[in-house]
């Protein structure tokens, strides 16, 4: 009887991979609560309470729109400032908020201020979560968070609130759009509270110059600031991934302002019709914007067709690691850079700054540029597949979705909704990333203990 029961418990035992699929890990676990939250945006923003008009949002637009801002991506299906109400407005600002900081770096603040300490787990995912090397910096990364993140809202919403007043909007009205503005910048989100766009502050440096900061600082990740802020009077002490981050973030920018500058000079639908200090502000502006923050003075869709490739090219590189902005990160682009000139130098070894990158790094930085090359590649061929668009339209928002960026060429809002199903899935792997998403579906690691004889294949 006992060889019975123990027959049918083996029996009914659940399968091996199904063990290993259930297993909560810390990325799995993040994968969770993350789909858990925006099911809940999405509910609000359902909500007949969340229109101006008092109608119920279709269930597509509100899911789009609650990925769109949780994922502090930007692209919209419809109009933000006139089709949600104060409320609507007011629950997209709190999963800008939520989603640019990471909800698990929430949950384990306020652990740390109630209990004024972290478990080993919150510190295992909190880590993962900021990109944090070291445990023991967990709690310290936290603090340079909320105050980095709090200072620059803070510092946005003062320069913009003034000057909103100032610009015929009323006291309450100036107060929310700061804040609003403040947010998403700083988030790299890119929604745009008000009808009229932000095409009406073109070459406006009050507008411009603190909105452009904000999407700055927030892209260059908050292992860079903490970095930054500990050791501000000693730049050689900076680590390895804050000097390939700022080095490779300046020269990026730099390339954007002259391509803009030079490709859209004498371009009558964009710059060519303003002046010199007009053109100048407003091509940097939109250099820095492909970094993942989204808003435009300059109409995506007048620009040149070369302008709109390196927008692409931009976007595909994105921000920092541990940002607010997505993309493959400028650190991996910089990683395959260096590999690719230790190759044609003939040096068996990755060096930058005084120090040898092991081969780990790079093959990991290879795996997120094929893996992402790949989802993009895949999602432009089912918009094409699924729209009347052209390759450079569907290219273009596939990039602009998975890089978190929120630019568009003006097709969105016409998108069909199994469309709009592929712009959502690609937001929603985009703010994860590949080998984040990647590592939560994985059924279990393996570590060779055997290894199969060498050889080398024909190269090239």
């Amino acid at each position: 009887m006992s060889e019975q029961r123990r027959g049918s418990r083996r029996r009914r035992r659940a399968p091996r991979w199904l063990d290993h699929l259930v297993t909560p890990t810390p990325t799995r676990i993040a994968l969770g609560v993350f789909t858990l939250l925006i099911g809940v945006f999405t509910a609000l923003l359902a909500l007949p309470v969340a229109t101006a008009s008092g109608q119920r949002t279709s269930l597509v637009d509100a899911v789009f729109t609650a990925v769109s801002a949780f994922t502090v991506t930007g692209l919209v299906t419809v109009e933000t400032g006139s089709h949600w109400s104060t409320f609507g407005l007011v629950v997209i600002m709190v999963a800008m908020k939520v989603g640019g900081l990471g909800l698990l770096t929430i949950a384990s603040l306020l652990s740390l201020s109630v209990m004024h300490r972290l478990g080993l787990a919150q510190r295992v995912i909190t880590a993962q979560e900021t990109r944090t090397e070291r445990l023991a910096e967990v709690g310290g990364v936290l603090r340079i968070i909320v105050i980095t993140s709090t200072a620059f809202e803070i510092a946005t919403f003062a320069a913009l609130t003034p000057y909103m007043v100032i610009t015929d909007h009323g006291i309450g009205e100036s107060l929310f759009l700061g804040l609003f503005y403040a947010i998403s910048a700083f988030n790299n989100a890119g929604f745009v509270p008000e009808m009229a766009g932000t095409a009406q502050y073109l070459g406006d440096p009050f507008f411009s110059i603190p909105i452009g900061l904000a999407v700055l600082a927030g892209s260059l990740g908050f292992p860079v600031i903490l970095v930054v802020v500990k050791r501000l009077r000693s730049p050689r002490s900076w680590s390895l991934h804050a000097k390939l981050t700022l080095t490779t973030t300046a020269l990026l920018l730099g390339i954007g302002w002259i391509g803009y500058l030079v490709m859209e000079w004498s371009n009558p639908a964009t710059l060519g019709g303003h002046d010199v200090g007009t053109k100048v502000l407003a091509a940097a502006f939109t250099s820095v914007m492909p970094r993942s923050g989204g808003f435009a003075t300059i109409e995506v869709g007048a620009m040149t067709g070369e302008s709109r490739l390196l927008t692409d090219l931009l976007m595909f590189i994105g921000g920092g690691s541990g940002s607010t902005s997505g993309g493959i990160k400028v650190t991996t682009f910089a990683l395959l850079m260096l590999s690719i000139w230790a190759e044609m130098r003939g040096n068996p070894d990755v060096e930058a700054f005084g120090r040898r990158i092991p081969h780990g790094v790079i093959r990991q930085a290879i795996g997120v540029l094929v893996l992402s090359a790949t989802v993009v590649f895949a999602a432009t061929f089912l918009l094409l597949q699924m729209t009347p668009f052209t390759l450079d339209q569907t290219l273009f928002e596939a990039l602009s979705a998975y890089g978190t960026v929120g630019l568009s060429t003006g097709i969105t809002e016409h998108l069909p909704a199994e469309a709009k199903v592929v712009i959502i899935a690609c937001m929603y792997v985009g703010r994860l990333g590949p080998m984040t998403l990647g590592a939560a579906l994985a059924l279990r690691s393996r570590v060779k203990m055997v290894h199969l004889p060498q050889e080398r294949p024909i190269v090239g």
